[in-house]
């Protein structure tokens, strides 16, 4: 949920999930573990399942944050790939601090937040689920979890980075959940990522994203229009690409075409 309350106050109530919440607007107290919490712009509020809280606003122009739900199921999935062990076995996190401050971990939770709210492919979804989890558990929890490294050397972790790059790469239009790339790749979804950083520099989502405008730039040059080349490079829609053109690129789609295209009079680019 994303919501900028005023007046509204929350009746003492508790949810079966672990919800983490940041604050970016104003001032939200609550009372939770016997104790009168306030979390200001910037904080983030923490949740574990069947913890009962109330809240309401502490500054006169109300507060807004954002909040996300975690099932306990989800939560030990993600731990158990990071930890290579099977999900029965691992436990479940608990936090003992209702409000922290800590703005890493607010970024990861409001990257996840947009992820879900916006509709990003599953891939980016995964991503910032694991990273948003693992800061949770690595910066907050009374218990950790340690990640599963791959098999030492630099070897095998550059063939499992290469093995997923493949993938990529042949079906980089399609939308490619993290588990079929750990799965090609021979690991773990979180060893995987940071073996393919570790090898190309960024991770498994953003090197689809640098695939499909590097298709649709291609297909601008041969004459297509803008909405053609979202469509068949993999895009959401024609403003997705255009957005990511010109964050990548400089320049807007029209601007690329009418430079580079085959109708200019000019020699392209070597972009």
């Amino acid at each position: 949920m994303h919501a900028h309350f005023f007046s509204h106050r929350f009746h003492p109530h508790s949810h079966d999930a672990y919800s983490f919440a940041v604050t970016e607007i104003g001032a939200q107290r609550f009372r939770c573990r016997g104790a009168l919490r306030t979390s200001g712009a910037g904080m983030v509020m923490v949740f574990n399942p069947d913890d009962p809280h109330d809240g309401e606003a502490a500054a006169e122009l109300g507060y807004k944050y954002r909040i996300v739900h975690f099932g306990p199921d989800v939560v030990r999935n993600v731990l158990a790939d990071a930890s290579g062990t099977v999900d029965s076995r691992v436990a479940l996190p608990l936090f003992d601090q209702p409000v922290l401050s800590d703005p890493v971990l607010g970024r990861a939770l409001i990257r996840l937040h947009t992820a879900l709210v916006d509709g990003a492919g599953p891939l980016v979804r995964d991503e910032r689920l694991t990273a948003a989890v693992g800061a949770m558990v690595r910066r907050s929890a009374t218990r950790s979890v340690r990640a599963r490294a791959l098999p030492a050397g630099g070897g095998e972790q550059a063939r499992a980075a290469r093995r997923a790059r493949a993938v990529l790469e042949e079906a980089y239009a399609e939308e490619i959940p993290a588990a079929r790339l750990a799965e090609a790749a021979g690991c773990s979804r979180f060893a995987l990522y940071r073996a393919f950083r570790a090898e190309y520099g960024m991770a498994p989502s953003d090197f689809q994203r640098q695939l499909r405008l590097r298709r649709a730039r291609g297909l601008l040059v041969t004459g297509h229009t803008a909405a053609e080349a979202a469509a068949q490079a993999g895009f959401a829609d024609q403003s997705h690409f255009h957005r990511w053109f010109v964050r990548c690129f400089g320049v807007t789609p029209g601007t690329f075409q009418r430079a580079a295209g085959p109708d200019s009079r000019c020699t392209p680019h070597p972009w």
